[in-house]
């Protein structure tokens, strides 16, 4: 038979066949000069033919601070450009800002993202999104630019397996493990020379001053060390003042300097000499740009926006815009994309410095309740848009001066949460720091419907920690609560099953303690859906059975026919159908008479699977066909790929195993995208089944082996038994006389495997599987 359906049009993980070409250099530097012997050695790096393998595939750009390591490496890559057709991928890793560095996972995610794998579909596990990120690398040539590592751990997760791709890193540190382990290239940088110092002056000011004398551009480099970073600002300042004479200007920066020697017990020449001119630079500013410059220190995250840098000072948007443009033309600042400003870190340090010397300590803490206000109320606008039927969390007014952002839309909302991520959870740490324990737990509670949509592990789990211990040092129970249920959902949907349970009983503890019996009806059904992922069947019977209770006693009818499609589903499994039938059938009756088409869909999907096991396979067809319709009217891809799977199985009982194939192909590619390994595998295993409908008994083997190492990899016994079982049909079917060695092999490890549950479903599975082997003994 030809025209079966392969799964080549994505990768495994989520990765498109035409995946992306991320183009993600900064711009290059302005005013670039000399550097040309280390810009030659960098090249020595390359080949002339982009075919051939590259001379090393790291290389390490090491100085001191201020030493123009970052323009260096990005003057050359933008040269370089040609010899990396695939792209360029880069980051700043911000080793030596006040602040937190980033982490290889944080890195590895923002990675992923641009080689085209959703959001949904980077795995939960560091290593194993490390190497996701080696396999779409392989066999293309890319540079990867890893700007201001501290330290190797920083840097070798995003190393690349293959040859072919360049990894430039700039640090402070000569990070001798990636010479010694890796085979690192390194390429130390020095001061400028004082010819180049002077030229680097001369570029920077030409058009703004009359020729300055060469003698005299010479001390001013000397003042600044000869440093490119220290040499820019000087130079800013002087373009900016065209009728000052340089020797003014020296005067000035000297008598700085004479200060700042007096402050300090340093003996570090540079170090001085870069503070010196910042110093003096700062100075210069008027008041209010100075004041709103320090102020910028105290942002928690290392880059921001025109609205919050607003709220921090406690001015206006518009007049923030223009600031921000002031301390951008002095130098002070970085505008790295349009609304996106970044300090370098020495000024970060400086500014944070000033705003502790100068400003009150009132004003201080003001500005810091101002901005993680702003990121509070921002994240509470997100959640409206991206999850509307959230029960809502009463906050305080943000303080005056403030302003939230309002998002038109779910994507808006979710453009927005991708460009704050880092700066939420670095709000989160910082309202924690300050003693803020309200909004260190408020951020994360709200944020966890944005979390749980994106599979955002990296952050949910890191702000849901924080959270909760901001709210037992806050003694708010049910912040606790909401957080334990929080962790809970996240453990829960990266697998951590047995996690999962111990936040959900911790959160229904606290619930019951408060007294809050419609909460405590919600962890109870949080509960049982992780004992139905756990195949404890009893258990989670026992959970619905108890919410229905409940909030059949709060009169909360709304949720009562999502509890009866609950216990349908638990009555399936356990292969009651009679049982199952009845309670999905009273649960579609009222889903449908309170319009919820959502719930409608699912109640659909299982009843479409009692339907399919009583034999009226035409009813069961079309129940699973409405709920896959509901679904994509709803243009609700989640439902779709769940649903899909009971439709592609309806298919099979009606002996249609080719249209079986189309409708597990789209829910493999849907889970994938959702990042839902579990049910992906699902959709493997359905498709093997379909293969082996078909006579294709090596297509369906291929596919039930794969499904079988996922589930084991994700401890689901259960759906690998199944998976096994599967597996040896088709390896026996080929074979004459009797099942192959391999086959019984697969029948015996679902057999050890399905000794561990108790329900008639699999005892039903262990007769079928012994009668098969007796049967091959035979």
């Amino acid at each position: 038979m030809s025209g079966g359906v392969h799964f080549h049009g994505t990768g495994q993980h989520g990765a498109t066949r035409d995946t992306p070409r991320p183009r993600q250099l900064p711009g290059d530097v302005r005013g670039f000069v000399n550097r040309t012997s280390e810009l030659e050695r960098l090249n020595a790096i390359l080949t002339g033919d982009t075919g051939e393998p590259l001379v090393v595939s790291i290389c390490v750009i090491a100085g001191t601070a201020g030493a123009g390591k970052t323009s260096l490496a990005l003057r050359w890559a933008h040269q370089a450009q040609a010899h990396f057709p695939d792209g360029q991928l880069y980051v700043n890793l911000r080793g030596y800002d006040p602040g937190a560095p980033v982490t290889a996972p944080e890195v590895l995610h923002r990675f992923l993202l641009a080689l085209g794998v959703s959001s949904a579909a980077i795995p939960a596990d560091p290593e194993s999104s490390a190497a996701l990120y080696r396999s779409l690398l392989a066999g293309r040539r890319m540079l990867i630019v890893l700007d201001n590592a501290a330290t190797v751990s920083q840097v070798r997760p995003l190393l690349p397996g293959t040859a072919g791709c360049l990894v430039l890193v700039t640090s402070r540190s000569r990070l001798s493990g990636l010479a010694v382990r890796d085979g690192a290239h390194r390429l130390t940088l020095g001061t400028l020379a004082e010819p180049e110092a002077v030229a680097l002056l001369r570029t920077v000011t030409a058009g703004y001053r009359t020729e300055d004398d060469a003698e005299k551009l010479a001390e001013l480099a000397r003042l600044c060390a000869r440093l490119p970073l220290a040499l820019r600002i000087a130079a800013e300042r002087a373009a900016s003042r065209p009728l000052m004479s340089l020797d003014d200007l020296i005067r000035d920066l000297r008598d700085e300097s004479g200060l700042w020697e007096a402050l300090t017990v340093g003996d570090d020449e540079e170090a001085d000499a870069v503070r010196t001119v910042f110093a003096w630079s700062y100075r210069a500013l008027p008041a209010d740009a100075a004041r709103f410059f320090r102020l910028l220190g105290l942002h928690p995250g290392p880059e921001f926006g025109t609205s919050a840098a607003a709220a921090l000072a406690g001015v206006g948007v518009s007049r923030a815009q223009h600031l921000l443009d002031v301390l951008v033309g002095a130098h002070l600042l970085t505008q790295t994309a349009p609304d996106r400003f970044e300090f370098h870190d020495l000024l970060r340090a400086y500014a944070t410095d000033q705003a502790q010397d100068e400003e009150p300590a009132e004003a201080c803490e003001a500005a810091r309740l101002r901005v993680l206000a702003w990121y509070l109320h921002a994240a509470d606008a997100a959640r409206t848009r991206v999850s509307p039927a959230e029960p809502p969390l009463p906050l305080e007014s943000p303080p005056n001066g403030v302003t939230p952002p309002v998002f038109a839309d779910y994507d808006e909302a979710v453009r927005w949460y991708e460009l704050e991520h880092g700066n939420l959870l670095a709000a989160t740490r910082a309202a924690a720091d300050a003693g803020l324990d309200a909004i260190a737990w408020q951020l994360p509670a709200l944020l966890r419907p944005v979390h749980a949509r994106l599979n955002a592990f990296e952050e949910w789990f890191a702000m849901g920690h924080l959270g909760l211990s901001a709210a037992r040092r806050a003694g708010d129970r049910a912040g606790e609560a909401r957080l334990l249920e929080s962790l809970g959902m996240a453990c829960r949907q990266s697998h951590r099953l047995a996690e999962a349970a111990q936040y959900h009983e911790g959160a229904l503890a606290v619930r019951r303690e408060l007294g809050d019996r419609l909460a405590e009806a919600l962890s109870l059904n949080a509960l049982g859906l992780v004992h139905l992922r756990t195949r404890q069947l009893e258990a989670a019977k026992e959970r619905f059975t108890e919410a229905l209770a409940l909030f059949r006693e709060l009169g909360a009818a709304e949720w009562e026919p999502t509890m009866l499609a609950n216990l349908a589903t638990v009555s399936y499994e356990a292969g009651d159908l009679a049982e199952a039938s009845d309670f999905v059938r009273v649960a579609l009756t009222a889903l449908r008479e309170r319009g919820d088409e959502g719930g409608e869909g699912n109640a659909l999907r299982i009843l479409s699977a009692v339907q399919r096991e009583t034999g009226d396979i035409g009813e069961a067809l079309e129940s699973a066909q409405s709920a896959v319709d509901i679904a994509r009217r709803y243009r609700n891809h989640a439902w779709e790929g769940y649903w899909l799977l009971d439709f592609g199985q309806a298919q099979l009982a009606d002996g249609r195993p080719e249209d079986a194939l189309v409708s597990y192909q789209r829910a493999a590619v849907l889970h994938r995208q959702l990042g839902d390994r579990s049910r992906e595998a699902r959709a493997w295993n359905g498709t093997g089944e379909a293969y082996g409908r078909l006579g294709r008994f090596e297509e369906a083997a291929a596919f039930h082996r794969r499904a079988a190492a996922a589930h084991r990899e994700l401890n689901d016994g259960w759906q690998m038994a199944t998976a096994l079982d599967g597996l040896a049909t088709a390896l026996r079917e080929p074979e004459e006389g009797g099942a192959g060695e391999e086959a019984r092999r697969h029948w015996g490890e679902a057999l050890r495997v399905l000794a561990g549950y108790e329900d008639g479903r699999a005892a039903a599975m262990r007769t079928r599987i012994n009668r098969a082997l007796e049967a091959a003994e035979g």
